[in-house]
């Protein structure tokens, strides 16, 4: 059996053989899917570039920027949930294997020790492309400095600023996955006995801060809170994830998310300032939606997907996607949209894919010639 190759990382261990056989297909179909679908939200050439629920587009309604929104602050944003609940879910479904001291040391080597290779080579390649002009004004035009425009580039960081970028703020911002997944791997026997004997209480509480955008960074967030503990609570109560509850109506979800998500893309672009709440509010709910209607409506797809060898392969490369595509992929698009001006769409819906392809290749090879370094670099995902 191969290992689940989480996404944003975590479901790190390899897949147990009494686990059912079609949920370990469905994870490892999820766990390289999800990261596709990370990059294209990570794509997004809209301005402004940085996605928050409320975020308004600056540019004019068309098909192509009302496609994006759609898609990359919509349609995908179920990603993140979905990947806290199954990485939630399989850490609860190894937690007799080992002790909670030895299943954190191996947390470790998993999670903190990529997170720190992948920071540190997030700074480098952005401090490299920095020595030439062309490519300093990609990194300029990228805006993912923390520290705003006065203090741009990673040349002119202090030794403060340097060291607070790769160990808290890593130019490579989706590495905060990791970092929260170990502080809840942490916390995991807390976690499990709130879960367990206050439910009402502990989702009701974490569900607020969900729900409200609360978050306490660098270190917890409000959808990990909600959703690894969902995972747990899944699998301490045996709940079956494989048939739907009788109530579920896929079609009617599918039509009320679309619904949700069309209304929020419409009130980005119909106001300089969108109502805060309603925006929040839809969404939280598209977040919800999708998690349900993509976990049981695509069944048909997953197996399909999980017949074909070189998918199957693909799903090796998870974790390689995840961690190379930022901020690639950022500077990538400021460089197609010189070289293309005005053709915002094509961009956003071919640049992913030659990431994706470049990610998959370089991991390909790095694991042929350089094993124990690709293991290294990957928390020993996809060996």
């Amino acid at each position: 059996m191969q290992p689940v190759s989480s996404p944003e990382a975590s479901v790190a261990e390899a897949t147990p053989a009494r686990l059912d056989p079609f949920l370990s297909q469905k994870l490892r179909f999820w766990s390289l899917v999800a990261m596709v679908l990370l990059v294209y939200v990570h794509g997004y050439n809209l301005h402004s570039r940085y996605l928050q629920p409320w975020t308004p587009v600056d540019e004019p309604l068309s098909v192509g920027s009302f496609l994006q929104y759609f898609l990359a602050n919509g349609l995908l944003r179920f990603r993140i949930p979905i990947l806290f609940a199954i990485s939630g879910y399989l850490f609860a479904f190894h937690d007799t294997r080992a002790s909670h001291k030895v299943r954190v040391k191996r947390r470790v080597l998993t999670l903190l020790v990529p997170y720190l290779l992948w920071s540190a080579l997030g700074l480098g390649f952005t401090w490299a492309l920095e020595q030439y002009p062309p490519t300093r004004q990609l990194v300029l035009a990228a805006e993912l400095s923390v520290f705003g425009p006065d203090n741009p580039l990673v040349s002119g960081y202090s030794a403060k600023e340097l060291l607070l970028r790769w160990l808290l703020l890593p130019v490579p911002f989706q590495l905060w996955f990791l970092r929260s997944l170990l502080v809840y791997n942490l916390a995991y026997p807390w976690l499990r006995k709130a879960v367990l004997q206050a439910p009402t209480i502990y989702f009701g509480v974490a569900g607020l801060l969900w729900l409200l955008e609360i978050s306490v960074p660098p270190l917890l967030e409000g959808t990990g809170l909600v959703f690894f503990a969902l995972g747990i609570w899944l699998q301490k109560r045996d709940v079956n994830l494989l048939t739907p509850p009788r109530w579920l109506r896929p079609g009617v979800l599918v039509v009320v998310w679309l619904a949700v998500l069309a209304g929020k893309t419409y009130l980005a672009f119909a106001s300089d300032h969108p109502p805060f709440i309603p925006m929040l509010l839809l969404h939280r709910a598209g977040e919800g939606l999708g998690v349900v209607v993509m976990w049981f409506g695509t069944d048909a797809l997953v197996r399909g997907a999980m017949r074909q060898r070189w998918f199957g392969w693909l799903t090796g490369f998870s974790f390689m996607i995840y961690a190379l595509h930022v901020p690639l992929v950022n500077y990538a698009t400021e460089a197609a949209l010189r070289l293309w001006p005005g053709q915002n769409l094509l961009v956003y819906l071919l640049l992913p894919l030659a990431v994706v392809a470049l990610a998959v290749l370089l991991g390909a090879g790095l694991r042929r010639v350089a094993p124990a370094v690709y293991g290294l670099l990957t928390g020993g995902r996809g060996l």
